[in-house]
């Protein structure tokens, strides 16, 4: 099954993701550009962002211009870690739950009716998601990086976590 290879991918990430998360310094002005996003805002989303995958399992589309949410606040790497492995229980549910059959369904994504994404919902979960969270955990890498913060190794030792080597 389909869903069986996923969750495995599934569990590492959250795991990196969790790491990464742990060592937010609280410091939500932080930008290390000015077209940088604070990191006030890139922490929650980071946490926020298992929420996202759970639409994408489990609806067919998302037009952000209908969507309802409330940001995660950003208070500590404790809460956001919290945000985080909440929305990623209800992912890993929803994805052991997934049939084959889903995951060639059309999945549609866009602003005011406006296209972002259109493929199958295969396509959604690994580049709408998937790829989405390890790509703002690499942003939030240099966010903490920049303010001195000790990196866990991801897909294999950072210079501050040698993993035994």
């Amino acid at each position: 099954m389909i869903n069986e290879l996923l969750l495995n991918e599934f569990d590492e990430e959250v795991k990196k993701t969790r790491a990464m998360l742990e060592r937010v310094p609280i410091k939500p002005d932080f930008k290390p550009h000015a077209k940088s996003a604070p990191l006030g805002k890139l922490a929650p989303h980071v946490a926020e962002l298992a929420g996202f995958g759970l639409t994408i399992l489990t609806m067919p589309e998302l037009d952000f211009a209908n969507m309802q949410r409330t940001p995660v606040p950003f208070e500590s790497p404790h809460q956001l870690v919290k945000a985080f492995e909440e929305g990623a229980a209800k992912v890993r549910a929803a994805l052991k739950n997934t049939p084959d059959s889903a995951w060639t369904e059309p999945w549609n994504l866009s602003f005011g009716g406006k296209p972002i994404f259109s493929g199958s919902r295969f396509l959604a979960y690994r580049q709408m998601f998937l790829n989405h969270l390890v790509h703002h955990r690499a942003q939030l890498g240099v966010y903490l990086r920049l303010n001195d913060v000790p990196l866990p190794s991801t897909y294999g030792p950072s210079a501050d976590d040698r993993m035994g080597f």
